[in-house]
C-alpha cells in the first residue's frame, strides 16, 4: 500500500498514527456499537482515534461516504447462501438475504434511502445486486427490465425494513407507551362504515391482521408477476 502524504508529517507525541482505511473503519464500528450511528461524526472518529479530521479526510469524503464504506464493510464480509439455480427462487432467496442482513443493521437502510447508493458499494458488497440481475436474466429479462425488478425488489425492501425500525425505535422512546398501545389495539374501531365500510368491518381485527408477516410472500409476488409478463420466447 503506496504511503499516505499525511504520514509524511511530524505527529503529535502520543497520538497513534491512522492511515489506513481499515483502521477507520474498525474505529468507526466501535463508536457505532459504543454510542449508536446517530452519533457517529468525523469529528467524533477523530478523537475516538487520536487525529486530526483532516487525516480522516483523506480517506472518505464525509459522514455519508463513512457511512456508505460501513455497509461495504458490513455486505462483503456477510456469509453469502448457497442460492437456488431456478431463476424464480434465486432472484427471491437472494432479496430474502439481503432483507435478513440488513434487518441486523437497521441504520443502513436509513442511509440507502437515495437512488444511485448501489455505484457507491464495493465490488465485494454487490454480490446480492449481482445474484438478483442474474437470476432475472436467466428468468427472460433484458438487462433493463432486470434492473427495473431490482428497483422494485429495493424499494419493497427498505420500506419494509424502514416500518419495523422505526417501529422499535418508537416503543423505545419516551412516547407515551399507554396511548400508543390504546391507539394500536383497536386503530379503525368505531369508524363510520357510511365513509369506510372495509375499514369499519375489519374493524378491532386490524392489529392482528397488520403484524402478520407479508415480506417473503410479497417478494415472490412481484417476482413471479414481473417474470410472468414477459413475453414468450420462442
Amino acid at each position: 500500500m503506496a504511503e499516505r502524504p499525511d504520514a509524511q508529517r511530524p505527529r503529535r507525541r502520543g497520538r497513534p498514527p491512522a492511515t489506513s482505511q481499515e483502521e477507520i473503519l474498525a474505529a468507526a464500528w466501535r463508536l457505532i456499537e459504543a454510542e449508536g450511528w446517530e452519533s457517529l461524526t468525523i469529528r467524533s472518529l477523530a478523537r475516538e482515534l487520536g487525529i486530526g479530521a483532516a487525516t480522516i479526510y483523506h480517506h472518505v469524503r464525509d459522514r455519508e461516504d463513512l457511512l456508505v464504506r460501513l455497509i461495504s464493510d458490513y455486505a462483503a464480509g456477510l456469509p453469502r447462501p448457497d442460492l437456488p439455480s431456478e431463476p424464480r427462487a434465486r432472484v427471491c432467496a437472494a432479496t430474502i438475504a439481503l432483507h435478513d442482513a440488513l434487518r441486523d443493521l437497521p441504520w443502513a437502510a436509513e442511509v440507502l434511502t437515495v437512488d444511485g447508493f448501489v455505484g457507491r458499494l464495493s465490488d465485494e458488497a454487490l454480490w446480492f445486486v449481482e445474484a438478483i440481475l442474474d437470476g432475472a436474466r436467466r428468468g427472460g429479462c433484458t438487462a433493463d427490465q432486470a434492473v427495473a425488478l431490482f428497483r422494485n425488489l429495493w424499494y419493497l425492501t427498505v420500506g419494509e425494513l424502514l416500518v419495523h425500525a422505526r417501529t422499535r425505535e418508537r416503543t423505545r422512546s419516551g412516547v407515551d407507551r399507554a396511548r400508543l398501545l390504546k391507539e394500536d389495539a383497536a386503530p379503525f374501531d368505531g369508524r363510520d362504515p357510511e365513509v369506510v365500510p372495509q375499514l369499519a368491518s375489519i374493524g378491532r381485527a386490524w392489529p392482528a391482521l397488520a403484524a402478520k408477516g407479508t415480506y417473503t410472500d410479497g417478494i415472490r409476488a412481484l417476482v413471479h408477476g414481473a417474470l410472468d409478463q414477459l413475453p414468450q420466447r420462442d
